[in-house]
């Protein structure tokens, strides 16, 4: 499947395609439709009041159908696999950009930006890839922002210290702007390649290969030749300023309104839609998808992590209730004491976002939590099982915590060695 067109006609092929013919005002109304598709499995189409541009949301909403993509059938490939892009180097294939794409003379309001929650600041894109130079190597930088619209043609980016965030910051060092490019509406798989975190200098979406077993085509902007996917919804070509305003608030991972910043002032140069009409992708903020996109990559590294201090790891999870990204349980097969602990401190060092640890046996499944519940009230004993770790890093997203310093809690409800007897559930044949 070339580009998101060909994943949703899959997905309408198969019934699980759910279109909304009434155009739906920009504010509140579409957040009630995705999250009730959503909860069906179902992809959404619909159209926003004010836009020509068709939506379509809940594309990547469940690990069933991140695999299919994958063209994998169980979770070791799926991380095997991201493990390998991460370990490698890509390559894309040029296309034309004007073969391609029409410049349209459009304001951001005509694009169909939504206001998902009352107390949003305003109308958000959140599935956009901005593509930058790197200053220091012949390369680029693909990620995921959520993107505020504060004027006709201007955004407000939510940066976090990684990759962008040090470019803009470089080029500021000289008195520059950062020229970028950004994406709506690309193949899932392109979404997911800009989600992962390679080492700086490693073009995301050159790692698209690994992951779709074939080349992204790109095209490269006219004014800052900067490679996008070519078949994406829309590109907009822009300067990140030194300008900053008030970005937010937004609801974030958990459910929960994350607070106002300052943050850096996209300008926008100009607007291209693709003349495919390829539909707009809509994230909803806490949706399956946001959790997918975000969470699994993480999976993957504590898998990796896990598996090179335990023989055995069965299974790795990090749970939706935590927004796929604060807790996690992983199932692994013993062979000496201490393996359960030796698993909480990989995972922590993994992920440096996780708050807790719970590390159960291969009998136990992560998925289901009453099973995890059941193996804590009957293998714990905390005064050796827990590990505290005071004062460290953690995720700004938890409001628990001190501007991202928190306390995490690793639980090691496994078996004692020689003693399973006693642990087991009896089974009956």
């Amino acid at each position: 499947m070339r580009d998101l067109i060909e994943v949703i006609e899959y997905l309408r092929s198969r019934g699980e395609v759910l279109e909304i013919k009434k155009e739906l005002e920009p504010e509140i109304e579409p957040t009630k439709y995705i999250i009730e598709s959503d909860r069906k499995g179902l992809t959404l189409m619909f159209s926003i009041k004010g836009s020509s541009l068709r939506c379509v949301a809940n594309v990547l909403s469940s690990r069933e159908r991140l695999y299919e993509l994958l063209r994998v059938t169980r979770d070791e490939e799926a991380y095997g696999k991201i493990m390998r892009a991460l370990g490698s180097k890509g390559r894309t294939r040029e296309v034309s950009f004007r073969d391609n794409y029409r410049e349209v003379h459009v304001l951001l309001k005509n694009i169909p930006a939504i206001k998902f929650y009352p107390k949003d600041g305003g109308k958000y894109i959140t599935s956009s890839i901005v593509v930058a130079k790197t200053p220091e190597f012949d390369s680029y930088n693909a990620s995921i922002h959520r993107l505020m619209i504060i004027g006709n043609r201007q955004l407000a980016i939510r940066l976090v210290p990684r990759h962008l965030h040090h470019i803009v910051k470089e080029n500021k060092k000289v008195g520059k702007e950062t020229p970028i490019a950004i994406a709506i509406g690309v193949h899932p798989l392109a979404l997911l390649a800009a989600s992962l975190s390679p080492p700086y200098g490693v073009f995301e979406l050159e790692l698209f290969e690994h992951l779709a077993g074939k080349y992204l085509e790109v095209a490269r902007t006219p004014i800052y030749d900067l490679p996008i996917p070519a078949y994406s919804s829309i590109i907009i070509e822009g300067r990140i300023t030194k300008e900053l305003a008030d970005e937010g608030p937004f609801l974030d991972i958990l459910g929960l309104y994350d607070r106002v910043r300052r943050q850096p002032v996209i300008t926008v140069d100009k607007i291209y839609f693709n003349k495919e009409n390829i539909p707009f992708h809509v994230i909803l903020p806490a949706s399956n998808e946001h959790r997918i996109l975000m969470g699994f990559p993480r999976e993957a590294l504590i898998w990796e992590a896990v598996r090179k201090v335990v023989a055995r790891v069965k299974k790795v999870r990090l749970t939706p209730a935590s927004g796929c990204w604060l807790h996690a349980v992983i199932s692994i097969g013993k062979n000496m004491e201490g393996d359960g602990k030796s698993a909480i401190m990989a995972a922590f060092a993994a992920h440096s976002s996780l708050k807790h640890v719970v590390v159960v046996d291969e009998d136990i499944d992560p998925d289901n939590m009453e099973e995890v519940e059941w193996a804590i009230a009957t293998r714990l004993q905390a005064g050796r099982g827990l590990v505290i770790i005071r004062y460290a890093r953690g995720s700004t997203l938890d409001p628990s915590s001190m501007d991202g310093i928190t306390d995490k809690v690793g639980i090691d409800a496994t078996m004692p060695l020689g003693k399973e007897a006693v642990f087991r559930r009896p089974k009956l044949s």
